[in-house]
């Protein structure tokens, strides 16, 4: 059988992995449904074989595609504009590197991950919503396809990640509220889907701010829609009367926790404090307008995109690339 990467053909991941080769060039194409069982052990072979099924049709010049994937799921929780500017900041990026960018929104996991890097379409991979426990990290690692996460798994060894210190983003707010003499505080965060997956830049955020509160501190999953963050807010009130601060990190909810606390009789700037994790634009179309930590969207992409080339030219980067958040007072 052929060695890694060098000549190796699909009937030797077929034979690795014990199925026919047509149900190898299924599990790549996702043209038929397969069983996640077989599926599991063709990315596997995939992997530890290194396949590339058209690494021949590179440029004999630069040995490259001319492409970078980023992998930016659509999932349940997640705030489109937001994710549309990591993508704006990929793509500029990118161009002043003369690369394009391959978005992969489906939530495909592992599979889209070998997928992508046994057609060899693309130099290399950028990942977003991270998980504390991703799945795609094992697999990243087998592949060996240049990459830059954009966000920390638990298990960082070996990974080159980029991200906001979202746990210092949450001490920022905490120390922001107790500052203006809040007594007892709250964090309403992203949404029960995001803590569900358990992802990364939430649980962070969380730690970060219970771990500079103090007493009389709580943390709730904030829903998106209208009614249900109204009904959030009604019955976080009516749990702690003595409520007096709140720090908002979920970006569609913002204009709704403002509402719901107007109904309620709270003057935010006056015997309220409100603080939010998120863009400026969503901190200043709100009345009054609200102090916020940015979320340097843009940024962090254009800083994984310019990480992953000096990967592809051999270069070093930092393992880690942690921005320090910035709290505008308004």
């Amino acid at each position: 059988m052929a060695g890694p990467g060098r000549g190796v053909t699909i009937a030797d991941v077929a034979a690795r992995a014990g199925v026919a080769a047509s149900t190898v060039s299924y599990v790549l194409s996702g043209k038929r449904s397969i069983s996640p069982e077989t599926a599991d052990r063709v990315m596997h072979a995939v992997a530890d074989l290194g396949y590339h099924p058209h690494a021949g049709a590179r440029s004999l010049a630069s040995r490259r595609a001319g492409v970078v994937a980023m992998m930016l799921p659509l999932r349940d929780g997640m705030h489109l504009p937001v994710l549309m500017q990591f993508a704006s900041g990929a793509v500029t990026e990118a161009r002043r590197h003369d690369q394009d960018v391959l978005l992969m929104t489906a939530d495909e996991g592992p599979a889209g991950l070998a997928r992508v890097a046994a057609s060899a379409i693309v130099d290399g991979l950028i990942l977003m919503d991270v998980e504390v426990r991703d799945p795609r990290v094992e697999t990243l690692r087998r592949l060996g396809l240049p990459s830059v996460l954009i966000g920390f798994p638990a298990d960082a060894a070996g990974l080159t990640c980029v991200d906001l210190d979202f746990t210092a983003a949450g001490r920022v707010c905490a120390e922001y509220l107790r500052e203006r003499g809040c007594g007892d505080i709250a964090l309403l965060g992203a949404s029960e889907a995001v803590y569900a997956r358990r992802t990364g830049f939430a649980e962070r955020v969380r730690e970060g701010f219970l771990g500079r509160s103090g007493p009389g501190a709580t943390v709730q999953p904030c829903p998106d829609d209208p009614v249900s963050v109204q009904r959030t807010v009604k019955e976080l009130l009516a749990a702690n009367p003595a409520l007096n601060g709140i720090a908002v990190h979920n970006e569609p909810a913002v204009g709704h926790v403002m509402h719901a606390l107007a109904d309620a009789g709270r003057l935010v700037g006056e015997d309220f404090h409100v603080v939010v994790i998120g863009p400026d634009e969503v901190a200043e179309r709100v009345h009054p307008q609200l102090p916020s930590v940015l979320v340097p969207a843009e940024t962090l992409a254009e800083t994984a995109v310019r990480h992953l080339m000096r990967k592809l030219d051999g270069l070093d980067v930092p393992d880690s690339t942690l921005v320090e958040p910035q709290l505008a007072i308004r």
